[in-house]
Parts: C-alpha cells; sequence; structure tokens
C-alpha cells in the first residue's frame, strides 16, 4: 500500500470516483454537495490517491482555511478498509500540511471515526454537528516542533 500526491486529471478522476461511490451511494450525499469549486488541480487545495495491491481504493484532499490545514474528503472503498488506510491517507495529508508550512491541521470527522482520529493524535474541538445529513465533529492536531 502506498499514497502519491495527484498531479494529472486521470487520477484526480480516480478520486472522483471512489468519492462518488462512498459519500454519494453509500452514504446518501447529493452529488452536487459532494463536489465543489476545489476540486481541481489548480493549487486550490493538494489531493492524494491511496493504493492497496496496485488498485486506487481511497483519497483526501487538503485546503488552508484561516491558516491551518483542512483535511477533507477522506474515504476508502468499502472492500478495503481495515487494511490501515485510513493511517497512510492522513499520515499523507499532514505531511503535504508540514511541507507548505503548517503548523496544526482540522477536519471534520464523521462521529463514527472520532476514536480513529483520537488514535492519530487529534482532538475533540467541538459538539456534535451535522454536515450532509451526517453527525461530524471538528476535531485538531497540532504537530510537534
Amino acid at each position: 500500500m502506498n499514497s502519491k500526491r495527484i498531479t494529472v486529471d486521470s487520477d484526480l478522476q480516480k478520486a472522483f470516483h471512489i468519492r462518488k461511490e462512498v459519500f454519494v451511494k453509500e452514504q446518501g450525499v447529493p452529488i452536487d454537495a459532494e463536489f465543489d469549486e476545489f476540486d481541481t488541480l489548480d493549487g486550490q487545495c493538494e489531493h492524494i490517491l491511496v493504493y492497496y495491491e496496485e488498485q486506487p481504493v481511497g483519497t483526501g484532499r487538503l485546503r488552508t482555511v484561516d491558516g491551518l490545514g483542512k483535511l477533507e474528503r477522506i474515504c476508502i472503498l468499502e472492500n478495503y478498509r481495515k487494511f490501515g488506510l485510513g493511517k497512510v491517507i492522513i499520515s499523507g495529508l499532514e505531511e503535504m500540511a508540514k511541507e507548505m508550512g503548517l503548523s496544526k491541521v482540522k477536519l471534520h470527522g464523521q462521529t463514527h471515526a472520532e476514536g480513529f482520529y483520537v488514535k492519530l493524535g487529534y482532538q475533540t474541538s467541538s459538539d456534535v454537528f451535522m454536515e450532509d445529513g451526517i453527525p461530524h465533529i471538528l476535531m485538531i492536531k497540532t504537530f510537534s516542533e
């Protein structure tokens, strides 16, 4: 398993396919809510793909919002969960944030994944809120010097 930064449109399309499968088909997020103006390769955000046995099976993206890195659209195809790929995605996005000189990242995690993010050093920083009909919490991580 490995990950790579998305730099070409064909890889971005693979990420879109994964997101559509997970968020739109599996979780019922409206397609117009899933895709937005940041889904480009123009530098507004960075995208990542994670591979399992040479197949792209997970993705995520990183934007800078109010001076913090914001990890978004983190997902893995259902049949590939439990292989530790979520940690690979988070680690890759965090490395990108560090390369950008950011010292802190945040994310809106689905509540069922709170324990996963806590194990990776994130702290819960909000009450539960709804996003696209799914309960979420704000989680923050500060990188050590």
